[in-house]
């Protein structure tokens, strides 16, 4: 194969790129995992993710990628033939419905569109309906890596409040933990789920939950069988900095790294950054004269960008055509988008001139393709950032659209 110079732009919407200063931090000697100096290690990641999540509940650590949180979530909380509401937002969502059928639990599904996020008034009407109070738990994608389709949490824990219904509250932040805003604590959330891949800018291999109280509660008389996922051990392990089993240990390196580094720019400019990328983003497929598969702009993603493509234009064509040309990967629809959309990610170690590369480079792949649009994507994304630049020294306002 032919050397290809440069670097491969990856925008997926997870994994992402790795910083080069994590990957010198994974690139260390392992240390001995029982040793006094892997305690210290362990404190430090445990409480820096707790600001990370947002909360002041033990998160627990596996290796693992997300789907082993998700199953960690369920396990731990339910018993045989435990009741949940879960919605289908997208791809992933189903996966998670599906993995609680194969664990032997019953799910009542909120389905959708799959371009708009949970509906906090339908699930508000589900749970007044269940008088029993037989669900167990409400399960919420909060961002739809399938979809770029935001959820508003807020919201849904507003719904269940508004129910009075004892449910506890599931939350998916695979693709939105450290780039979109996430309260743990705030929103009353009981499991989070995550990965490392994504926000905190890591190769896969390490998920979490942040558990509440009342989830601990619940796991002390769940059924479901449960060992490596159990979080009694975990946490007791963790008081000191350890695991009840051989942790992932270099890339907890570079775990610690990334928590630096967010800590370093701060998590609102974090935020921020993740918000201006998306809206330059935006503002390019509008101009391109294509089409946001997210309907609502109040659930548009920070972390990326689904676009649709005309009917009979196949979106993994011009994947190809991209990836061939100029050596960037975009992500495929999944499930029932397949072919039809093609995703931009725009999430973790990214900055303005690299979200222009990747624009720059699905503009140059729209002409190679033949597709209909306008050429005029890159240069409306090119003049936000610019004056959302200048907004930033001036502190003005940046003019919406």
């Amino acid at each position: 194969m032919a050397l290809r110079s440069g670097r491969h732009f990856l925008q997926i919407p997870g994994p992402t790129n790795v910083p080069d200063r994590i990957l010198r931090a994974i690139d260390s000697p392992t240390m001995d995992h029982r040793g006094p100096k892997f305690g210290q290690l362990g404190l430090e990641i445990i409480e820096g993710l707790k600001h990370v999540f947002q909360t002041q509940q033990p998160v627990v650590i596996y290796p693992a990628s997300g789907t082993g949180a998700w199953e960690a979530a369920l396990v731990n909380c339910c018993s045989a033939g435990d009741k949940l509401l879960m919605v289908e937002t997208g791809h992933f969502a189903s996966l998670w419905q599906k993995m609680a059928g194969k664990l032997g639990l019953q799910v009542e599904l909120i389905a959708t569109d799959w371009r708009h996020g949970a509906d906090a008034a339908a699930i508000e009407a589900k749970l007044k309906e269940d008088r029993a109070h037989a669900i167990k738990a409400v399960c919420v994608v909060h961002n739809e890596t399938s979809t770029g389709v935001t959820s508003r949490i807020a919201s849904v824990r507003k719904a269940i409040d508004a129910a009075a219904h004892p449910a506890l509250f599931m939350v998916d932040t695979i693709s939105s933990l450290a780039s979109i805003d996430y309260r743990h604590d705030d929103w009353g959330v009981d499991v989070t789920v995550a990965g490392s891949q994504k926000g905190l800018m890591l190769p896969p291999g390490l998920s979490f939950n942040a558990v509440s109280e009342k989830a601990r509660k619940a796991a002390q008389s769940a059924k479901l069988p449960r060992s490596y996922w159990a979080w009694d051990e975990m946490l007791t392990a963790n008081k000191s900095g350890y695991f009840p089993y051989t942790p992932a240990t270099n890339l907890l390196y570079g775990l610690r790294e990334a928590i630096r580094m967010l800590r370093e720019e701060g998590l609102p400019q974090v935020f921020a950054r993740h918000a201006r990328h998306a809206e330059a983003t935006r503002r390019a497929v509008r101009a391109w004269g294509l089409e946001i598969l997210c309907a609502n702009a109040e659930e548009y993603s920070n972390t990326l960008t689904a676009v649709m493509l005309p009917a009979g234009h196949d979106a993994d064509a011009l994947r190809k055509i991209i990836l061939d040309a100029y050596d960037m990967s975009l992500g495929t629809g999944l499930g029932r988008l397949a072919g039809k959309v093609f995703r931009i990610g725009h999430l973790g170690d990214f900055n303005d001139l690299t979200l222009m590369g990747a624009l720059a480079g699905v503009e140059m792949g729209l002409a190679l393709a033949r597709m209909p649009y306008k050429p005029a994507g890159v240069t409306a994304a090119m003049g936000y950032l610019a004056e959302a630049a200048g907004a930033r020294t001036t502190g003005a306002k940046v003019r919406a659209v």
